[in-house]
């Protein structure tokens, strides 16, 4: 990214440099040609080749050649003031957008931590979870260690091993030795060929239905697709698609109820380029949407992109990631369903997905720690990852431990960490998954 900063500076440079600025005539130069300058009667133009003037025919040839060449006899024009002016206007403006364009390039970098690299943390007893070849972006646990992954998520401007591949949701049983992850069979009458699964979220109604919501992709729009969970046949019913204008751009949804929730969305822009030159200029018009069949509002606003969302134990307060700011925020949720900010809490790296332990409230977060190289993809310079542990995040003190991380040779681009009775899985946006036991 720094080359590209030098390339553009160096581009600027070279146009300025060949720029034409000519000198304004100085004094002398116009007392010698009056014509149609300010101030001087048309008359002095006409006596220029008049038979009085003393020059006659030859003279009115040599002024056909001066005003061939230009009105000063050197091939410029007498209004040429006024261009220089405007090319002097034109510099002046092109070096304020260069330097305009190269301070929002340098905080572009800071939000991506385009040098930071971290040092590996390893956990015993972990090995990648056969299955899981394209990505396990968001990972949700019910209470009884059955786990749901979603793989295979195609987002603009990151990589995909399978593009062409639909989308699946898995699921693992961490009660067993050797857990297994095992694709659930959806319903029919299901697209699943647009499938594109980004974040999930489960809700358990008061009859032990299980619930999983989905927000799904289907070519490149956004939508949060609701099931019903078989136990007995490892199957997903589909109930609804739910659509609506507040949910333009869904990255992560946690839900309230059984058929409510929270939903971020990362971006303002649905285009791709519009998208990139929104995180370019660092516009904070990322916004929480609350949803439920009888009310949909913004209930969050003026994130860079907000992100993972979940709620804690208790339910009293929301945590929204804002993944290019470095932070957790701290919502507390009310009747009404609105939110108010209580506190952020600011790190050193891009947070993705947040999970909680329901026994202590912990929150467990998988992360980016060089976002750059999570959107310009290199094999010969992998996408880190990391998990964090954030420990009483309400208190004036939260503790913040760097549970895992690696350079990509064993996993690349963490996107989420969730944790059961002592048993870790860490997903990525579009790599492998990772089962601990810690």
């Amino acid at each position: 990214m720094q080359s590209l900063t030098h390339l553009f500076l160096y581009k600027v440079y070279i146009f300025i440099t060949e720029l034409e600025v000519v000198p304004l005539p100085s004094p002398r130069e116009r007392s010698r040609e009056p014509a149609e300058s300010p101030g001087w009667p048309r008359a002095a133009v006409r006596r220029a080749g008049s038979p009085g003037s003393g020059h006659g025919r030859a003279g009115r040839g040599r002024a056909r050649q001066r005003r061939a060449r230009g009105r000063d006899g050197t091939g410029r024009d007498a209004a040429e003031p006024g261009a220089a002016m405007g090319k002097l206007l034109a510099v002046a403006l092109v070096g304020i957008a260069a330097a305009l364009a190269a301070e929002r390039l340098l905080a572009f970098r800071n939000r991506l931590n385009a040098s930071r690299e971290v040092a590996p943390v390893s956990l015993p007893n972990c090995r990648l979870i056969k299955g899981i070849e394209t990505g396990s972006e968001d990972i949700d646990i019910l209470p009884n260690g059955l786990a749901f992954i979603s793989s295979g998520l195609k987002y603009p401007g990151l990589m995909s091993f399978a593009p062409d591949k639909p989308g699946e949701i898995f699921l693992m049983d961490l009660n067993e030795d050797n857990p297994r992850a095992v694709e659930l069979r959806i319903s029919r009458g299901f697209d699943l060929a647009s499938f594109n699964p980004h974040g999930i979220s489960t809700y358990i109604d008061r009859d032990d239905t299980v619930y999983l919501f989905v927000v799904n992709h289907p070519h490149q729009k956004s939508t949060v697709e609701l099931f019903k969970f078989v136990e007995d046949d490892n199957s997903l019913v589909h109930l609804k698609t739910i659509r609506h204008d507040l949910l333009t751009s869904v990255n992560d949804i946690v839900a309230m109820g059984p058929d409510s929730f929270y939903a971020t969305n990362d971006h303002y822009f649905t285009d791709f380029l519009l998208m990139f030159l929104e995180m370019f200029l660092g516009l904070t018009w990322s916004n929480v949407v609350y949803y439920s069949p009888k009310e949909v509002k913004e209930v969050a606003s003026a994130f860079y992109s907000a992100n993972g969302i979940n709620v804690s134990p208790d339910r009293k307060y929301i945590y929204v990631a804002d993944v290019l700011d470095h932070s957790i925020y701290v919502m507390e949720k009310h009747a009404n369903w609105s939110l108010t900010h209580v506190k952020t809490l600011q790190l050193d790296t891009l947070v993705d997905n947040l999970s909680i332990d329901p026994r202590t409230g912990d929150i467990w977060t998988g992360c980016h720690p060089n976002g750059m190289k999570l959107f310009y993809y290199d094999p010969e310079n992998l996408p880190a990852s990391e998990v964090l542990r954030i420990q009483n995040i309400l208190s004036d003190e939260p503790v913040v431990t760097r549970v895992y991380s690696d350079n990509g040779s064993v996993l690349q681009g963490s996107s989420v960490a969730s944790i059961y009775e002592g048993k870790l899985l860490i997903g990525t946006v579009f790599h492998r998954a990772l089962y601990c036991d810690l």
